[in-house]
């Protein structure tokens, strides 16, 4: 666009510019941001007088500033040909009664044909049909055209598709629009509905010309032309000019010449006309990016409804609760009886069934248990939460069985398959999401926020298993207190055995005739209070860490579905609410930029 703006400036540089090509420019570029921003979010088919815009205003200010291209339309027998021909003052373009009379466009360049070219190649007049007034016989009374391309475009009324075809495509291209009508067809509804009224955005390029005047009285002249009035402020073209003309002789053209002499002159109707076009396509977009609506966003309360589907649908809850029976079971192995741990191996680890067993400290349960610590990870077969909610769940999976993350591999959950019930809540729930955020949106975008919220819910499933299965949990880590209770469970165990070992010795010593004495408190004999000593502590110490144990796998249950809840959050934000964000954002900066698109100041 800078290139476009310093070539503009370059060629019309000295005239008097009532629209400021800067504040063009910058309704150009803002209805380039609103195409950007609308981008993947509105059917193309709504953008295409957008699109067709920036193309047509882009190649216009590419092409000559110094000519001014004016069209005479009109319908068969308005005389528009023979308008032509006396402003070009020899016969050029063909004239007839007959339907069609003009059946390809012709044009007339005043001055040099250099940079004039481009712009008839542009707006598709063929060589054969120019013609060029730039002889030095024409003397000064054309200097002041000189810059006019002034063409004869067909009959809009031809029976010939292809003509009324090419009228719209010149009609859209041109500078000014002389529109001519005679004194029996002025008030035709064809003209008025299908044309006329469609140029209100484009007063300030229009001219309405009614020819044939000789033939009416001169006493109705003026009243024909109060009533072509009355039409044209019918169809919103107040102050459009409204001339009385005859192809007859020079003196019946002559306010038409002196109106085209001016347009000349201020070398702004191509600013008028693209400004025009771009009032235009902004009143047809206003329908989709009202200024006065804005999106709800998304409040908390549907935030939450989502966490707590998401968290159904992760297993949140399986995986808090294995949590704080996997703490009981480690806890139980690291401050039980020593004689009785050995047992606890035949028991799974309730989180490592869910291949959610952490790392160091786990390992270290693990080898204590006797198991492999390498088993956390799950075999290749697709048996995560993740790949059942995807249907892979029955052969091998697609996916690897780690994912690689900064942290390192992360293993697949094997989570119990989530139920039709948490499938529908977070289906329920992001359509929950999508409705309250394009509160107030006009058509289409809450469709387009229901989409980009529903855009990766293929993918969710597997993001929150790799969610779930890569939070630390922090029942894997082994305190202070578990081995300080393990290392006096280990001390009483040993006190008891200390004492059987010297009752075992005592009565073995009997047996061999020997009669020993023990050493007594009171009437007890150590070995026995020993013996008796260490059972006792041991049963009391369990007993008594045991609501401690239970407080604090409570606490680690809470913590992990705290954390949990807290990647969940994460995960749908990731998926689900920056999607969402992302069109909010789109339809803000598309409603802004169709607002500075809309201002000419």
């Amino acid at each position: 666009m800078t290139d476009i703006v310093s070539r503009v400036r370059e060629s019309i540089r000295g005239g008097g510019q009532r629209i400021d090509i800067d504040s063009l420019i910058n309704r150009l570029q803002s209805m380039i941001d609103f195409i950007e921003a609308v981008d993947g979010h509105l059917p193309d088919e709504r953008l295409v007088a957008a699109n067709t815009l920036i193309e047509r205003a882009g190649t216009r200010l590419a092409l000559s500033g110094n000519h001014t291209v004016v069209a005479l339309a009109g319908a068969t027998g308005s005389g528009k040909s023979s308008l032509f021909n006396m402003l070009a003052r020899f016969d050029m373009s063909p004239v007839g009664v007959r339907r069609p009379t003009t059946g390809t466009t012709y044009a007339c360049v005043w001055g040099p044909l250099a940079g004039a070219s481009e712009l008839l190649d542009w707006v598709g007049v063929l060589p054969r049909n120019r013609f060029v007034r730039e002889s030095p016989l024409d003397g000064e009374d054309e200097a002041a055209l000189h810059g006019l391309v002034l063409l004869d475009l067909p009959d809009f009324d031809s029976v010939e598709l292809t003509h009324r075809l090419e009228v719209d495509r010149l009609l859209g291209l041109v500078d000014l629009v002389v529109w001519v009508v005679d004194p029996q067809k002025y008030a035709d509804r064809v003209v008025h509905q299908s044309y006329l009224r469609e140029f209100r955005q484009h007063k300030d390029v229009t001219v309405v010309v009614l020819n044939h005047a000789d033939r009416l009285p001169p006493a109705e002249v003026p009243r024909v032309g109060a009533d072509l009035r009355r039409l044209l402020d019918a169809d919103q073209l107040e102050g459009v000019p409204v001339l009385a003309t005859s192809a007859l002789h020079e003196a019946g053209i002559a306010t038409l010449r002196g109106t085209l002499e001016e347009t000349v002159a201020q070398r702004q109707a191509m600013l008028r006309r693209l400004s025009g076009d771009v009032d235009k396509v902004v009143e047809g977009l206003t329908e989709l990016v009202r200024p006065e609506s804005d999106g709800a966003g998304v409040d908390r309360a549907r935030l939450r409804r989502l966490t707590d589907a998401l968290a159904a649908l992760a297993g949140v809850p399986t995986v808090a609760s294995a949590t704080e029976q996997a703490y009981r079971h480690r806890a139980a192995a690291a401050t039980g009886w020593p004689l009785l741990r050995g047992w606890r191996r035949f028991r799974p680890d309730p989180l490592r069934r869910l291949h959610l067993a952490a790392a160091d400290g786990d390992d270290r349960a693990a080898a204590e248990l006797g198991a492999d610590p390498n088993s956390r990870l799950p075999e290749a077969t697709g048996t995560g939460r993740g790949a059942l909610l995807t249907g892979r769940a029955s052969g091998p999976s697609l996916l690897p069985p780690v994912a690689r993350t900064g942290r390192g591999p992360v293993g697949v959950t094997s989570l119990p398959a989530p139920t039709a019930a948490e499938r529908s809540a977070v289906s329920l729930a992001v359509r929950a999401v999508a409705d309250q955020a394009s509160a107030g949106l006009p058509a289409p975008w809450p469709t387009a926020v229901t989409t980009a919220a529903r855009s990766r819910l293929a993918d969710l499933p597997d993001a929150l298993d790799r969610a779930v299965a890569r939070i630390d949990l922090p029942a894997m880590d082994r305190p202070l207190w578990w081995r300080l209770v393990g290392a006096a469970q280990w001390l009483v165990t040993l006190t008891a055995a200390a004492g059987l070992a010297w009752l075992l010795a005592g009565i073995a010593a009997g047996l061999l005739g020997f009669q020993p004495e023990y050493p007594t408190v009171g009437v007890v004999p150590v070995p026995t209070l020993l013996l008796l000593a260490g059972l006792l502590l041991g049963f009391l110490i369990g007993l008594l860490i045991k609501p401690v144990i239970n407080v604090a796998a409570r606490r680690a249950r809470d913590r992990v579905a705290k954390r949990l809840r807290a990647a969940v959050t994460e995960t749908g934000h990731e998926y689900v609410v920056a999607p969402v964000h992302a069109v909010l954002a789109a339809y803000e900066q598309a409603r802004n930029a169709l607002i500075r698109a809309g201002s000419r100041d």
